[in-house]
């Protein structure tokens, strides 16, 4: 049987084809820039989901704003260590930077106990006491964008795309409305998978600028 067998092969066909598919389907559909263009692809690559090109929603400014924080060193925080293990950490690590995520914190299991939240909502809280320039990514846990949202503290950027049916959309559709640099994703679908995919477009289109 013939088949394509290579990693970097297969994605650029991949990328071709959504290509194909989007000039055929959507004619009329244009992207605000090549960044712009590159998230959103990187994530229907992730998804074989068409509906990204309508539900991925940008702030003004947010795409130059998070690649600004990465470029810069900052450290970017992930809800989940699915999230952690998706992003390209070498490729952070080159412009400076690194990512966490303190789910499993032992200070953040026991905060999440005492005072009765979810450890996602005390993983923001340990990650807001930090010092240094920081970029949030939540793609499954509505209530760490909520905390977020709560504390009202500057940060870099946001990628909020929680998936879900509890909060998930309430918190993304705050997101949107709040003064943060952020993508959002509207309605109930998301994923660490996507939020990792937006964080490694954005990575990969300014190792190749």
């Amino acid at each position: 049987m013939n088949y394509i067998q290579q990693p970097q092969a297969i994605e650029t066909k991949s990328f071709e084809i959504i290509g194909e598919i989007v000039r055929e389907t959507r004619p009329e559909y244009r992207f605000a820039s090549e960044l712009h263009e590159a998230v959103i692809k990187r994530v229907i690559h992730t998804t074989a989901d068409f509906d990204w090109l309508d539900i991925l929603w940008f702030s003004e400014h947010a795409l130059d704003s998070l690649c600004a924080a990465l470029r810069s060193g900052c450290t970017v925080y992930t809800d989940t260590t699915m999230a952690l293990s998706g992003i390209n950490k070498s490729l952070l690590a080159s412009f400076g930077g690194e990512c966490r995520c303190y789910i499993s914190d032992p200070h953040v299991v026991r905060q999440a106990k005492e005072h009765g939240i979810t450890r996602s909502m005390a993983a923001v809280d340990l990650a807001l006491e930090e010092e240094g320039e920081k970029v949030f990514v939540f793609g499954n846990a509505p209530t760490a964008l909520f905390r977020l949202l709560e504390k009202d503290t500057p940060v870099r950027g946001v990628v909020g795309v929680p998936v879900g049916f509890v909060g998930a959309e309430e918190s993304k559709e705050a997101l949107t409305t709040s003064h943060l640099p952020a993508i959002a994703a509207r309605g109930r679908k998301g994923g660490s998978n996507v939020a990792a995919a937006i964080v490694n477009a954005m990575l990969y289109h300014m190792r190749e600028a």
